[in-house]
């Protein structure tokens, strides 16, 4: 089925139809007239004195013309057909603490810029046809950036962060596996093959318990890599008071080996290409518009094209 992607153009069909109009109108008026005409009574006579006309012909150019008109305008309001196109549901989750606690300066030039820096370091090494998104978590987890193809979307989404209080580990997972749950099935079977990389510091002060989430994912089959960012000697001012903020290594590095995923403290970007190596493809496909005004603006061409040859041949001038 065609549709038309600029379908004001169409309105351009009313002079072509005005002119096809006036030029049937033209031609029986000069048919009438001649009907009408004093007959002539030698019409043997006649046939000799008047050279035998084109007939059917003198139509053929006007008309290749004027089909010319239609397809060009048809070509101008840029038709399309819609088409299956292959899709990629295969998607990763990141989900980045930004908990006070992410200030800590112990890592340069500060916890939660380090993590900001792994993340689009990963955004930028992902293939371009896995879907990505982007979830931020604090006293609760929040998607940011739900999983598609726009890695501009997420670059921006790290750049906006800001820190809140409160860590909610188990919250973060639980809602990145509602993330992956919502990605399309397109046609294909099953859930599409996901991860989840978790970008954290601190230890766990809200939300449900991370072995509960842990157990989530399990069940989900989502493995969950998580990367550690600080130090035990971390410190940091809030409301005027400093405070330790270690990190909770043993709780994230659990997370991940209860998951099957992969714990990290200083992710390189050789190794975060492991998260999603072997995590396999699910093609699904979804209905695009194909725009194919090359094609009318062809016929276009070639029908005047036709209508300036046959005119040239059958009376030396162009229609």
């Amino acid at each position: 089925m065609i549709r038309f992607l600029d379908p004001m153009w169409l309105l351009a069909l009313i002079p072509v139809l005005a002119l096809a109009g006036a030029y049937a109108a033209r031609h029986l008026l000069r048919r009438f007239r001649r009907d009408t005409a004093l007959p002539f009574s030698n019409l043997e006579l006649l046939r000799s004195l008047v050279p035998r006309g084109l007939g059917w012909r003198r139509h053929v150019a006007a008309g290749l013309f004027l089909a010319g008109l239609f397809s060009l305008v048809t070509a101008l309001a840029r038709p399309s057909m819609e088409v299956d196109e292959p899709l990629e549901r295969a998607t990763i989750i990141l989900a980045i603490d930004v908990s006070l606690s992410m200030q800590a300066d112990d890592v340069e030039p500060t916890r939660m810029e380090a993590a900001q820096q792994a993340a689009k370091q990963f955004v930028q090494e992902l293939p371009a046809s896995y879907n990505l998104g982007l979830v931020s978590f604090a006293k609760s987890a929040n998607v940011l950036v739900s999983p598609g193809k726009d890695r501009a979307a997420v670059n921006d989404a790290i750049d906006a962060l800001e820190l809140a209080e409160a860590t909610a580990t188990g919250e973060a997972v639980f809602t990145s596996l509602d993330a992956i749950k919502a990605v399309p099935g397109a046609g294909a079977e099953g859930p599409p093959p996901a991860r989840i990389v978790l970008l954290s510091d601190g230890y766990r002060t809200y939300g449900r318990a991370i072995e509960d989430a842990a157990a989530a994912a399990v069940e989900a089959n989502v493995p969950v890599t998580t990367i550690a960012f600080g130090t035990d000697a971390g410190m940091v001012d809030i409301a005027g008071q400093l405070q330790r903020v270690p990190v909770d290594r043993q709780a994230l590095a659990e997370l991940a080996e209860t998951t099957g995923g992969f714990f990290y403290e200083a992710a390189s970007a050789a190794e975060l290409t492991q998260v999603y190596q072997d995590m396999g493809s699910s093609i699904g496909h979804k209905r695009v518009p194909r725009e194919v005004s090359q094609w009318f603006a062809g016929a276009a061409l070639l029908l005047g094209l036709g209508a300036g040859v046959l005119s040239l041949l059958w009376t030396s001038r162009l229609p």
